[in-house]
């Protein structure tokens, strides 16, 4: 891919792809384990 060889976009991309990502899948199951079967609470 072109962005491989361009660092400063390959950089860019990577950065902006990282802020987007959201909650990690395991934060949320933990989350939502503790509440749902320990009832815990934040």
């Amino acid at each position: 891919e072109e962005r491989w060889h361009d660092s400063k976009e390959w950089w860019r991309s990577a950065v902006l792809n990282t802020a987007r990502m959201g909650w990690f899948s395991s934060d949320r199951t933990i989350r939502e384990y503790a509440g749902d079967i320990w009832k815990a609470l934040d």
